[in-house]
């Protein structure tokens, strides 16, 4: 499709919407990047503000009013929305990361007493849509929640995903899906609750032991569950389990009931009873369907704390699948720098990286499919935080630069996530100094010792330290949680200076956290360099456990963009004995190319 057919879809798109606005007798409607389970990443079924908008990126909300369309999204966002939205009526609203819900005030400022705003209930967040109806509610403006206008005027919206559910078996699966109910049940008795409802995917895929192919990179499948003393239901789609598995399931006590009857079931909760909700973790209208006479209590999810707190046998696991990643990456970056430094090759582009590194880990033990879509970026497109390489559009790597490639695998045995950044041909000083910046951040926070319980945010500020001294900062978080062969990102920890550090972000042992500083300076490079970490136990003294971080990404950090300069003793200690790891874990399982590469990468500075 060209551009200017794209904006002429785009634009005949939002003449509908009005028309069903009208028609409705609604003033504005706000579409979420959102679905009935506030995943982060959408089935095709509820990408609508994509659809409307053309804005890919995976955070923004959309508003309509007859005589305004915005996006509003945060700077990991920006670039890319400017460069989707542009040659549009819409128009870009950026908001701090912090103030994801910056339109509601937009709302209130713009609308008058009496008009009405319509958002769908059944995706929009219960935390969201209290702030949303107190806004409103303040300046005299209704609010409509109980229908979806995109069904009036998306006339080809896919239907809802149908891949099979499938049991994550023993070994990987360290422990037994009745264990999980039972330890779900005691928090639950802890809580005052007879019930407990569920919607988020991750949790459920942990809890039950299952996984699945709904939602692109992430191994879940849309359902609901819900949970008493008793009994277990599973509210999952028609066909996606097997007869096998459901006989597997009845035997421990889950039943299964059709996807659309969850609301169904809390409306059919007895009167006197206890349900637990997460109030961060369920819509508007699942809330809302909870029936009268119900007690509700409103507490995290105890499988977000349960599931981010990695069991040794899970970390045994997650290591193995880090040396199998690892050594794939030996065999996609010794092959990437052959044909780089190859003039008689064709030229790479960004898309090809993608699909190089993919084949190289589809072809180690255990993988199953890529945690995200591959970040290739070079020179300025490297900027965009969260760049999305395009045929047609993407850059060709030649010349001289520095290339950011930003990857992850699903393995049965863990997930996944790393960033590294290579030079093509020679770099410049200043991109030398700002990777130096980076690693040092990243040394900065890998080898602090922190007293257990220390809320997860309170610790950006250590990474960002030496970029801050090179008078410098980025626009995106330190590091975010990371599922056992689930989603790349989860809770309930977050390394940012945009998160609040409650309770529930404490940092505990057992959980796995990226690191991942950065410095993006748009129309030149980017660089981020990024690891995983796993909690453990560093010490106890007077003032109580202390945790470290044990880094389990395993593969080279390129010294050839070092300015050695930058770097004290210290540093240069920790990155030798980093690569003397590596070269330790990876050695035996690569051969040729990749051992040459490996071996000299990881050569002592």
């Amino acid at each position: 499709m060209s551009p200017l057919d794209s904006h002429a879809s785009r634009a005949r798109r939002l003449t509908d919407l009005r028309a069903a606005m009208a028609q409705a007798q609604v003033d504005a409607v706000i579409v979420p990047s959102a679905d009935p389970h506030l995943s982060e990443y959408l089935p095709g079924h509820w990408q609508g503000r994509e659809w409307l908008s053309g804005f890919t990126g995976s955070v923004g909300t959309l508003v309509v009013t007859p005589d305004f369309a915005g996006v509003w999204t945060d700077g990991r966002y920006t670039t890319q929305a400017e460069t989707e939205l542009a040659g549009t009526e819409i128009a870009l609203m950026k908001i701090p990361g912090a103030a994801s819900v910056l339109h509601i005030d937009w709302l209130a400022a713009n609308l008058q007493p009496g008009q009405t705003v319509a958002v769908d209930a059944r995706v929009l967040g219960l935390a969201t849509a209290r702030l949303l109806a107190d806004a409103l509610k303040a300046r005299g403006i209704n609010l409509m929640t109980e229908i979806d206008l995109l069904d009036a005027v998306w006339l080809e919206r896919p239907a809802l995903p149908a891949a099979p559910v499938f049991e994550h078996a023993a070994p990987h699966a360290t422990a037994a899906r009745n264990a999980r109910l039972l330890d779900t049940r005691t928090a639950m008795a802890k809580a005052g609750a007879d019930a407990h409802f569920i919607s988020t995917l991750d949790d459920i895929a942990w809890l039950f032991n299952l996984r699945g192919a709904d939602v692109n990179f992430n191994p879940v499948f849309l359902a609901h569950a819900l949970i008493d003393a008793e009994r277990a239901t599973l509210f999952v789609g028609a066909n996606k389990v097997s007869d096998a598995l459901r006989a597997i399931l009845l035997a421990d006590g889950v039943h299964l009931a059709p996807y659309l009857d969850a609301a169904a079931s809390l409306q059919a909760l007895a009167p006197g009873s206890t349900v637990l909700l997460d109030p961060r973790r369920v819509t508007a209208g699942m809330r809302a369907a909870v029936a009268e006479g119900v007690r509700v209590v409103e507490a995290i999810n105890p499988s977000t704390f349960a599931k981010s707190r990695k069991s040794a046998a899970e970390a045994a696991h997650v290591r193995a699948a880090m040396e199998q990643d690892g050594a794939a990456l030996c065999a996609f970056f010794a092959d990437l720098e052959a044909t780089l430094n190859d003039a008689a090759r064709a030229p790479l582009d960004e898309v090809e990286i993608d699909r190089r590194i993919t084949a190289a880990r589809a072809s180690r033990p255990g993988f199953v499919s890529a945690s995200f879509g591959t970040i290739a970026g070079f020179n300025a497109n490297g900027a965009i935080m969260h760049y999305r390489a395009a045929e047609g559009t993407c850059a060709t790597i030649a010349g001289d630069g520095l290339l950011l490639i930003d990857s992850g695998g699903q393995y049965l045995g863990g997930t996944t996530d790393i960033t590294r950044v290579i030079p093509v041909g020679t770099p410049s000083a200043e991109q030398r100094r700002d990777f130096t910046l980076v690693l040092k951040g990243l040394i900065a926070l890998s080898h602090t010792q922190f007293p257990r319980g220390t809320r997860s945010p309170l610790l950006d500020a250590i990474a960002r330290a030496p970029i801050w001294a090179g008078g410098v900062d980025y626009g995106h978080g330190t590091g975010h949680g990371v599922g056992y062969f689930l989603n790349v990102h989860e809770g309930p920890q977050s390394i940012s200076p945009t998160t609040m550090p409650e309770p529930h972000t404490a940092m505990e042992p057992g959980m796995i956290t990226s690191i991942e500083p950065g410095i993006y300076k748009p129309g030149r490079h980017g660089i981020r360099i990024e690891n995983l970490v796993y909690n453990v136990l560093a010490d106890v003294t007077e003032f109580g456990e202390f945790l470290q971080f044990e880094t389990l990404t395993l593969c080279p950090i390129d010294t050839r963009v070092i300015d050695p300069a930058l770097f004290d003793q210290r540093e240069i200690d920790w990155l030798n004995d980093y690569h003397a790891t590596v070269r330790a874990r990876l050695s035996p399982l690569v051969t040729g190319a990749a051992r040459d590469w490996l071996l000299l990468r990881t050569e002592a500075i």
